[in-house]
């Protein structure tokens, strides 16, 4: 199948887009009815911005990010770990990857690789920031990869079972 990269309307497309990430990270019914909530409300955040993956006209893989605000919840909830270490200033003209997914049966194709390049290509900040749950895992490797590096590890999220690891890369990303 053709795989095509582009602009998402997320606001629109929240549901299509919710689907894939609870097939990717494991959500129930419950958890995406809140998630459906947060993207709804990021989706209105000056700078936000979403692209998705369509492979035969189906929604396959979506990333999406916005220009960094101390005052988001996300950076609340970061910084004393990022302060204790000396990264808080990351939180500062950083683009932040609020979520990344591709569905299993799409990955290990280089997806998430190019939805993360291309979004972060036109970012007006010169770093990014992301968290990802503090294991070694093939999104943590990407991440790696890319240039991302560990700013805080062992974060914990109200609400979240497992620890969380904040990387950030100096932009543009690496290319292999």
């Amino acid at each position: 199948m053709d795989l095509v990269i582009g602009t998402l309307d997320l606001s629109a497309h929240v549901d299509e887009a919710l689907a894939v990430q609870a097939v990717a990270f494991g959500l129930g019914p419950d958890e995406v009815a809140v998630r459906r909530q947060i993207v709804q409300r990021h989706m209105q955040y000056q700078g936000a911005r979403a692209l998705g993956a369509t492979a035969g006209g189906r929604l396959v893989g979506f990333v999406y990010g916005m220009p960094n605000s101390r005052t988001h919840w996300w950076s609340t909830v970061v910084e004393p770990y990022l302060h204790a270490v000396g990264n808080d200033f990351w939180l500062d003209d950083s683009f932040v990857i609020t979520e990344l997914h591709v569905h299993p049966d799409h990955q290990n194709r280089g997806i998430g690789r190019r939805l993360i390049t291309t979004i972060t290509d036109s970012a007006a900040e010169p770093r990014s920031i992301l968290s990802a749950i503090d294991t070694d895992s093939p999104a943590r490797g990407l991440y790696h990869s890319l240039g991302y590096v560990d700013l805080a590890r062992q974060v914990h999220f109200p609400s979240a079972p497992r620890p969380y690891a904040v990387m950030g890369a100096h932009l543009p990303l690496r290319r292999p």
